[in-house]
């Protein structure tokens, strides 16, 4: 089968990477796993992670992709859930424990880190971390859905708002844009205050209904009692902390954090970024219970999912240019269709 591989960890100074298309052998499902022919696969900023080596993947070559919807094509000896035409999506949870806090759980594999992923033709998957793709979703919309919207969602739950409360989403990408649309929804009365660096991502946010857009220093209209992060830099941490709310949270949605600005920290005045009980939570991973409610909840209220495609052996250009910044909503793969 087709596959664009990762060989090694490091960046993206090689004009033909950082991945290789490459002909691989088809998995096979063992016990509970089904076997999925791959349609799309979303592409996230996590991958840069990986292979830049800040979640570095447990092994080489590994397939990257966390964001896959495909078709049931083979069963394991014990799956039971689904049959062979199912159209299922999986998500960067791979396998745990199955508990409620399985997100946390030292059994927590992660899809195209810890396992072979969806940027190939074919991929295996645990049954029970396989989620139905509602009908009315295309590949192509389905696939952003599974990742940036399924922790998109869990960090807005993170955020504990009460609706009329200011939100503020810090950076706006393929998760910014499903979470704006999702706050909307279901905090109808609370303003969503968009913080992003490039003046098109503002201008995007303005058209999916943001009450205010501003660069990232600047102060927003009131002080957001919630704000959620999804930028790799640690600048934008440090002005959500000075906009926050006494008494606010700020939720960080990312994997990891880049190095290049991390000096901004020794900056940090305590009286005026932390006191009067400001609050810090991170995000970490995701849970199947994540994906299962938000899917549904996503076709109900009709979010409109923004996506860029490509053809599986052009991985690299969409990589290339999530690192540049140039993204309006998500990048997507298509594979087999």
């Amino acid at each position: 089968m087709r596959a664009m591989i990762l060989e090694r960890g490091g960046c993206f100074d090689d004009p033909k990477g950082p991945l290789t298309l490459a002909d691989v052998d088809r998995p096979t499902p063992n016990g509970h796993e089904v076997l999925l022919e791959v349609r799309a696969c979303g592409v996230c900023h996590t991958e840069l992670d990986e292979i830049e080596g800040r979640t570095p993947p447990a092994r080489f070559p590994i397939v990257l992709g966390h964001e896959v919807v495909g078709i049931v094509v083979g069963l394991g000896s014990d799956a039971g859930r689904y049959s062979v035409g199912d159209r299922v999506g999986v998500g960067w949870i791979h396998e745990s424990d199955g508990s409620e806090f399985e997100n946390l759980s030292s059994d927590f594999r992660a899809t195209g880190r810890d396992r072979d992923g969806g940027y190939a033709e074919f991929m295996t998957v645990p049954e029970r971390y396989a989620y139905p793709i509602p009908e009315t979703l295309s590949d192509e919309k389905a696939a952003p859905l599974l990742c940036a919207g399924g922790i998109g969602y869990r960090a807005l739950r993170l955020c504990n708002l009460s609706d009329g409360q200011p939100l503020g989403l810090t950076g706006f990408g393929g998760s910014g844009h499903l979470v704006l649309q999702l706050a909307k929804h279901e905090y109808p009365s609370s303003p969503v205050f968009v913080f992003a660096r490039s003046a098109a991502e503002r201008a995007f946010a303005m058209e999916l209904g943001a009450d205010w857009c501003g660069d990232t220093a600047d102060s927003p209209p009131q002080p957001p009692s919630a704000i959620i992060d999804t930028t790799p830099a640690w600048g934008p941490v440090i002005a959500a902390l000075e906009v926050l709310a006494p008494g606010g949270r700020l939720v960080i949605n990312a994997i990891r954090k880049e190095d290049g600005d991390k000096e901004l920290l020794a900056g940090i005045r305590y009286e005026d970024h932390l006191w009067r009980e400001k609050e810090v939570k991170t995000v970490a991973n995701i849970t199947a219970r994540d994906i299962a409610e938000f899917l549904p909840l996503a076709v109900s209220i009709q979010i409109d999912v923004e996506t860029t495609l490509y053809p599986l052996e052009s991985a690299n250009q969409a990589l290339r240019e999530l690192k540049a910044g140039d993204v309006r909503g998500a990048k997507v793969l298509s594979i087999n269709q």
